[in-house]
């Protein structure tokens, strides 16, 4: 706790420098209500929502109740760790898988670390559950666990894991997890043309790596580039454009500082290693991330929505030329927010803590 007590202090302090404007375009209407920690969620083919509980549980959402399905895995519900991010395959119609990431231990129960499983549904029981990338080592560290998971047009999945606190050894070292982005099949097999392939000790599955505690990913529907946006520490909230093979830098690289206010580099950019598209200081503590391409926000359509956890409202960004330019910020006290996807009617949905899930409505 007082990790983030430090953090909130802080930015709550340098806000008086933000230059973020505030807009009441934008209502909600609370479509499932009493989640704690949404921490994902996803939409199926009858418009049920399958949810998240951080805690540990996963929820179907279907004809107004709110069912927890039986089989999940054993998860380490411990801080920042717990169930997290859920995708469905891209052509889940006909294949049925379903994707998680967790934070799992071992048979010797020391420590944990991110895991990423498929399973089927059956009854509202977990079928078929296949582990298809197991983080190591385990860390008794439970935080920066990333987590988000996201297919791309050619059904690579992709997904991150964070530093798990361990800046001064996981982002730089191809050789362990940790601080990375990975892309593999949908099966967990690796590509051969991943950029570590051929390096004898790199983890194989690693895309590109230098990333701190990337928690909001999303393929952009326009360009079709993998957008991410990662924790820094007090200051230095970014978002980055991934590459195939880029360094991102952290912690060699930061616009960020100590928590207590010293630094550890002196360095915001250096050759060889990629810039942030955006960066934010002070903090915003950013967590989920969805484009919004529907013509239902006829003013907002190609914006990034971003949720803040510290300042508890929805981020929304204006992009050209791979470019923030403007920045609102919206539903200003609604909560934490956690997550944010677009559902198949067009709207854009939220999922906020101790709130549930809310439907992003205009104001008539």
């Amino acid at each position: 706790m007082k990790y983030f007590f430090i953090k909130f202090i802080f930015s709550l302090y340098f806000s008086l420098f933000s230059t973020t404007i505030y807009s009441d375009e934008f209502s909600y209407e609370i479509i499932v209500s009493d989640i704690e920690v949404p921490w994902g969620f996803v939409f199926l083919e009858d418009n049920s929502i399958l949810i998240t509980e951080r805690k540990g549980e996963l929820i179907h959402f279907i004809n107004g109740k709110k069912i927890k399905l039986n089989g999940l895995p054993e998860i380490i519900a411990k801080n920042q760790g717990g169930l997290l991010d859920i995708e469905l395959h891209p052509d889940y119609k006909n294949n049925g898988w379903i994707y998680i990431s967790y934070s799992s231990s071992n048979e010797n129960k020391s420590g944990s670390n991110t895991s990423i499983m498929r399973f089927k549904l059956e009854n509202n029981n977990l079928v078929q559950k296949e582990i298809i990338y197991k983080a190591l080592p385990n860390s008794k560290r439970d935080r920066h666990y990333g987590s988000r998971i996201e297919f791309d047009e050619n059904n690579y999945l992709y997904f991150s894991i964070g530093d798990r606190g361990n800046r001064d050894i996981n982002p730089q070292n191809i050789n362990r997890d940790g601080g990375k982005i990975y892309r593999v099949f949908d099966n967990g097999e690796i590509p051969i043309d991943n950029p570590f392939i051929s390096n004898r000790l790199a983890k194989k599955a690693i895309y590109s790596y230098g990333h701190r505690n990337p928690q909001g990913m999303v393929v952009n529907p326009f360009t079709k580039e993998l957008w991410v946006h990662e924790h820094g520490p007090r200051g230095g909230d970014e978002i980055n454009i991934i590459k195939k093979g880029a360094n991102y830098g952290w912690p060699v690289a930061s616009f960020g500082i100590n928590y207590i206010g010293t630094k550890f580099t002196d360095k915001t950019t250096i050759p060889g290693m990629e810039d942030p598209v955006h960066y934010w200081v002070p903090s915003i503590a950013p967590s989920g991330m969805a484009f919004i391409n529907s013509d239902i926000y006829p003013n907002s359509k190609g914006d990034l929505l971003i949720g803040s956890l510290i300042f508890q409202y929805l981020h929304k960004c204006k992009i050209k030329d791979n470019r923030v330019y403007k920045e609102d910020r919206i539903l200003e006290g609604i909560g934490r927010v956690r997550s944010i996807r677009q559902g198949p009617d067009g709207y854009m949905y939220i999922g906020v803590e101790n709130l549930g899930i809310i439907k992003l409505v205009l104001k008539k």
